[in-house]
């Protein structure tokens, strides 16, 4: 399979990438998230004090690795996300599919909570723009990353 360009937004520039665990559990549990919009990288690296940087890779698929991928939100990817924001770790080395952001992830919340249906569910999530996630989750995985560059951004607003 050919190289896909593939993007990280932070705050710094992130020549090796790893696998950082944090206080709170992700929509594909602790990995390194990457994405092919490089307008969604950029916010998710200029979301803190309106500056950061885009990481930029070059992303080789390795038919050998175990990959989960979920071309649309469907009821699998709905009920693997609730799992992983629960805390519930899984054997995948990347796992890819849309972003839970954080209207999707109320929505999420509220359906985990019982305050919605998975009915209301859909009907809310229906209407949101597209994104996109890509998360690697082994050091196997991340030997299909080849660093680019890292680029200065600022908010734009």
């Amino acid at each position: 399979m050919n190289e896909i360009i593939i993007y990280h937004g932070s705050q710094d520039v992130v020549e090796y990438p790893e696998i950082r665990t944090a206080r709170f559990h992700k929509d594909f549990y602790y990995g390194f998230y990457c994405t092919l919009y490089q307008e969604q990288a950029k916010r998710w690296a200029v979301r803190y004090n309106g500056r950061g940087i885009l990481n930029e890779y070059k992303y080789k698929p390795d038919n050998d690795l175990f990959v989960l991928k979920f071309d649309h939100m469907t009821e699998e990817w709905l009920d693997f996300i609730v799992d992983c924001r629960m805390g519930k770790s899984h054997n995948y080395d990347i796992v890819e599919g849309p972003m839970a952001n954080d209207t999707i992830f109320n929505y999420v919340q509220n359906y985990v909570d019982g305050k919605i249906s998975r009915k209301a569910f859909w009907e809310l999530a229906k209407f949101k723009k597209p994104t996109h996630q890509i998360s690697f989750h082994t050091a196997r995985a991340l030997m299909t990353l080849e660093f680019v560059k890292g680029c200065e951004v600022y908010d734009e607003e």
